[in-house]
């Protein structure tokens, strides 16, 4: 069975366009962070910077599967991951009820 590119193609134009966003507003709040002086909440300011680049990490592997043709397929059942999941956490790796099994 050979995908249609005509459909795939727009489809994952706009998981690019929402993964670069996520990756601009996620790279601005870690510069944020960055340029917070010494404080009482270091600890948390740490946890903060590390959960940031925990989600780069993510967006990264993301714009991987877009390349190797996996981004939308969720990695726990390997079935389809809906289309509004992706549109709210485009970087996602599971659908719903695979996620909720990894928790």
């Amino acid at each position: 069975m050979s995908l249609d590119v005509t459909r795939a193609e727009p489809h994952l134009h706009e998981a690019r366009q929402r993964l670069e966003h996520a990756r601009t507003s996620r790279l601005a709040q870690l510069q944020a962070l960055g340029e917070r002086g010494p404080s009482t909440d270091d600890h948390l300011l740490s946890e903060q910077k590390t959960a940031m680049q925990r989600v780069l990490k993510e967006i990264d592997d993301a714009f991987a599967r877009i390349e190797d043709d996996t981004y939308g397929t969720c990695q726990g059942c390997a079935k389809p991951i809906p289309a509004e999941r992706l549109e709210i956490l485009p970087y996602t790796r599971h659908c719903v009820p695979c996620r909720r099994h990894a928790t």
